[in-house]
């Protein structure tokens, strides 16, 4: 029999415990599509105590992220605690030295880190998988990655965070206020209590800094894109796009010019009768435009603890068979 993938999960919140759960919850599906099975061993989180719904008695609990990216008991350490720095960034380090894969969902790391920890993989003979970092269940990364990988991209651009879509799908249909909108994402909990990461457009520009980056293969840095949110945004603004056939998304756009990449987060006019108008609420789409190709849109939920759970299962279950490493 084919030795188990043993399994380490830094972070246990509620990605990190939809995870632990789906693994229990899918095994034998895992283990037949997987030819091995796939077990979590070990895991870690700020509080040992807190109440998560999982029976962890019989997983090892590491110290810190550090120790478990280190422990020789595990093949594949999964870290969902976010952030950009540490300890995230010190943690998938070590397991990557260690010769282990790395699975995460830190658009935050990917997009400031991604090509230095790619290095470390390729070097150490690891994976580094991040579908979750992008769009929870759209498999835009593998796409990039792997149906598109003979293909020269010319542009993909998207609507690739939910918050956003959301207000602007309300303030469409009910004729709200963008701060009435925002009120209810708050109540509903779309968005947080300091939404300015998601309304001002910064959580789309990493995104779209990593799907820039896997589209052109070149280090495209976050910083040098473009960034406008939707605060601004009046119902006025809305009716007066729907008169001229048009529908305002916040769109990511990455395009390849003859000067370079060029690179945009803003409110943007799309024609009501294009694929990326009819994505409303909190789905995200991603459209890739490549030669020889017609225009190739992937539409889901791009956010949530089910959805993202869904993508980190998907990528651990490819360092199972062997995809990547």
């Amino acid at each position: 029999m084919v030795a188990p993938l043993k399994v380490g999960i830094a972070g246990l919140g509620t990605v990190g415990a939809e995870v632990v759960r789906l693994i229990e919850q899918q095994s034998r599906t895992l283990s037949s599509r997987c030819g091995r099975p796939v077990r979590v061993v070990a895991v870690t989180a700020r509080s040992k105590a807190k109440k998560r719904g999982l029976d962890l008695q019989r997983l090892d609990w590491a110290k810190n992220p550090l120790a478990l990216a280190s422990d020789p008991g595990i093949d594949c350490f999964v870290e969902l605690m976010g952030g950009a720095g540490e300890p995230a960034l010190s943690a998938i380090e070590a397991a990557l030295k260690a010769g282990k894969s790395v699975v995460t969902a830190n658009k935050a790391l990917i997009a400031k880190h991604g090509l230095k920890l790619a290095k470390a993989a390729e070097q150490h003979g690891g994976a580094l998988n991040f579908e979750a970092a992008v769009g929870a269940a759209i498999p835009v990364v593998k796409t990039l990655r792997e149906g598109l990988a003979g293909t020269a991209i010319n542009r993909v651009y998207g609507i690739l965070n939910g918050t956003c879509n959301y207000i602007l799908t309300r303030m469409e249909q009910e004729g709200l206020s963008f701060a009435e909108c925002l009120k209810d994402a708050q109540r509903l909990g779309y968005a947080e209590a300091n939404p300015s990461f998601d309304v001002d457009g910064h959580d789309t520009a990493q995104k779209l800094a990593i799907l820039a980056s896997l589209a052109f293969g070149t280090k495209v840095s976050q910083g040098a894109v473009y960034v406008e949110g939707i605060s601004s945004i009046a119902p006025e603004d809305l009716r007066a796009a729907a008169e001229l056939g048009y529908r305002v998304k916040l769109l990511g756009v990455a395009v390849r010019t003859s000067k370079g990449i060029e690179q945009r987060v803003h409110p943007t006019m799309v024609p009501k009768t294009s694929s990326i108008a009819q994505v409303m609420g909190v789905t995200n789409a991603v459209t890739i435009d490549g030669e020889g190709i017609p225009p190739i849109t992937l539409v889901g939920p791009g956010a949530g603890g089910a959805a993202t759970a869904s993508a980190v299962v998907a990528d651990i279950a490819d360092v199972a068979r062997g995809i990547g490493a």
